[in-house]
């Protein structure tokens, strides 16, 4: 990777995305060739995880290995030039959150609820299992200068306004606490998710029409709603469309599917994060998005204005001032890819890495 260092940052993560695709299609065209469609293992089922030393939990529903094809036909209404050209993508089992993740279970993590819990009832951190050692480890959020919920309300509702950084960090934070792996899913397992079987602009059809059922958006909310009152998608998973935009592992490229579309067969791709707070991935379009952005092939990109009214200097790495649109939900990988293995975020404040 150091040679790619000369080239300035859109450059560099478009040489990234090649030199990790080409690497991952080539270690596992041939697994990806005999994949089928929709396997699940047997030990694949749905369960309940909690956070241990709460009441708090939360669904992880199977989502099945096999193979689809990524991105929007260039006929697609309202598409985008980055959603194409479409690619066939070969994606390895493993659960995903049947909602987004609440400001319930944010709050434990990014204003240190469990560490005040342990101080108010004389824990010994000593004696602590090594789960929550290691837990108690991770670094929290630096507090936000405002109430990040914008007064849209925190019982029940989608936490927002997280940065990237901050969203891999509670997953790192979460996978110490219940000694499981959980990350953000990658772009490609996000959009397989989301589709569940479907080649529709949405997984509900292409009829923007049935669309109350499943989502909110613009036209129908005026902020952030509670998980889980509208019908899910074909395989039980929430607000996959709408409610609030969610963020992915991966870094943005815009060209990154004409790389793609150059493999027969893509296995399970992604675009590394690094040490830039910018661009990475959100998938699934917001209370605040028209309905074409709800589409299972749009894609969007962070960017600095999303923090505009942060007053910090150097800015928060945490929290995103202007972004009350986006949250994010986890994903736990049946086997995790040797490229994600240990994965955190390298993101560091004043580091001068926007």
């Amino acid at each position: 990777m150091r040679p790619f260092l000369q080239h300035g940052p859109q450059a560099r993560l478009a040489l990234m995305s090649m030199v990790v695709v080409a690497g991952l299609a080539a270690a596992r065209r041939a697994e990806a060739q005999t994949t089928p469609v929709a396997v699940r293992p047997a030990e694949m089922k749905a369960y309940v995880e909690s956070i241990a030393g709460t009441a708090l939990k939360f669904d992880m529903l199977p989502i099945p290995g096999g193979t689809f094809v990524m991105g929007s036909p260039p006929e697609e209404p309202k598409r985008s030039p980055d959603e194409g050209p479409p690619h066939p993508v070969a994606i390895a089992p493993f659960w995903m959150g049947k909602h987004e993740v609440t400001w319930d279970e944010f709050d434990q993590f990014a204003f240190a609820y469990d560490l005040s819990r342990k101080k108010r009832e004389k824990v010994n951190l000593a004696e602590q299992p090594a789960t929550e050692k290691a837990a108690d480890a991770v670094t929290r959020p630096t507090p936000p200068y405002a109430d990040m919920t914008f007064g849209y309300g925190r019982k029940g509702q989608p936490a927002i306004c997280m940065t990237h950084h901050a969203a891999m960090e509670y997953c790192r934070w979460l996978s110490a606490k219940t000694g499981k792996t959980y990350r953000l899913p990658t772009e490609a397992e996000w959009e397989y998710a989301c589709r569940a079987g479907t080649t529709t602009a949405y997984s509900f059809g292409d009829d923007p029409e049935k669309m109350k059922e499943y989502a909110w958006w613009v036209d129908t909310a005026e902020q952030p709603q509670p998980i889980g009152k509208l019908k899910p998608n074909p395989w039980g998973l929430h607000d996959m469309h709408g409610n609030v935009a969610e963020w992915c592992l991966d870094h943005y490229v815009a060209e990154l599917y004409s790389t793609l579309a150059k493999d027969p067969l893509t296995s399970r791709p992604v675009v590394l994060p690094t040490e830039k707070e910018y661009p990475y991935v959100a998938r699934g379009g917001s209370w605040d998005d028209d309905a074409d952005r709800l589409r299972s092939a749009a894609r969007r990109a962070s960017d600095q204005d999303w923090s505009v009214q942060d007053p910090n200097r150097p800015k928060s790495i945490w929290w995103h001032t202007d972004a009350h649109f986006i949250g994010f939900r986890v994903v736990r990988p049946l086997e995790e890819q040797d490229v994600l293995r240990g994965l955190r975020s390298l993101v560091v404040k004043g580091a001068g890495s926007r």
